[in-house]
């Protein structure tokens, strides 16, 4: 998913993040999340996930003049902030895109515990506390999965496709321990609200917990694998390349076997193909 063209002249998206925000938190929806656990569930989930997703693909840091140079650079190395949430340069990324994984699957896990949820319907103005919590930690790792200029993601095609699954398997979890269980689990929704009983409300939130992830996460993965599929004619070829210790060879512009150079990749032989023993090629 690039977005370096089109997605860059997109701040509506950005835009868009701040109004989805707005009516998460203000009535009617503000105030059905504190009576029933789906509309809650929804209110989670498109903080983690829908929001700060709109946020980076819509890339607002050029409306801050981040997009100058050395003004990312700049704010990089004065706030601890950005260094934790922008990618830095060089690097494979994996480190800090692990990082960002670890601390958005941390505050989604916290912010889903019995006592948290309870809390959010206790106590009014919560709500605001965990958009920022998750959306920051959302943003975090949006940026490791699509470009947002001038902030670049650094890990491969496959690398992001995993790391799109991985948030996305990981509220799945959530939401199926939730289903699954026969009680109820947070103690301040009594679901007798409008007649839905308990047991269907948490139902209801463990499909709005499976859908909103899947809308979100699997579009990336689908880009993610089938640009890396186009990047090479042969991905057995590549998987080869990367796990080599010695890296690809035969690129082109190094020299041949007849000691020309740009001869490219040589071909490899036919499928099944064994050179036979004791005889070696003229």
């Amino acid at each position: 998913m690039r977005a370096g063209g089109g997605l860059a002249r997109r701040p509506w998206l950005a835009l868009s993040a701040a109004v989805l925000t707005v009516i998460l938190l203000v009535p009617p929806v503000g105030t059905l999340a504190r009576q029933y656990v789906f509309v809650e569930a929804l209110q989670f989930v498109l903080f983690a996930t829908a929001v700060p997703a709109l946020l980076v693909l819509g890339a607002p840091w050029r409306l801050l003049g981040l997009d100058q140079p050395g003004r990312l650079r700049q704010l990089r190395h004065t706030s601890r902030l950005a260094r934790l949430v922008m990618p830095q340069p060089g690097g494979t990324g994996a480190a800090h895109a692990m990082l960002a994984l670890g601390a958005f699957l941390a505050v989604v896990i916290g912010w889903r515990l019995p006592a948290s949820v309870d809390a959010l319907a206790r106590v009014p103005g919560l709500a605001v506390a965990e958009m920022a919590v998750l959306v920051a930690a959302g943003a975090a790792l949006w940026l490791e999965l699509v470009e947002s200029p001038p902030m670049l993601p650094r890990l491969s095609r496959p690398g992001r496709a995993v790391f799109a699954a991985l948030p996305m398997w990981g509220i799945w979890v959530l939401a199926y321990i939730l289903g699954f269980s026969g009680s109820a689990w947070y103690a301040a929704y009594h679901g007798a609200v409008g007649g839905l009983g308990t047991i269907m409300d948490q139902q209801l939130a463990t499909g709005v917990m499976w859908a909103v992830p899947a809308i979100c996460f699997i579009p990336v993965i689908y880009a993610m694998i089938v640009g890396w599929l186009h990047e090479s004619t042969d991905p057995n070829e590549e998987l080869g390349k990367i796990t080599s210790p010695e890296g690809p060879a035969g690129q082109a512009g190094q020299a041949g076997p007849d000691g020309g150079e740009g001869q490219g990749i040589l071909p490899r032989p036919p499928r099944g193909w064994q050179r036979p023993r004791g005889k070696r090629p003229h």
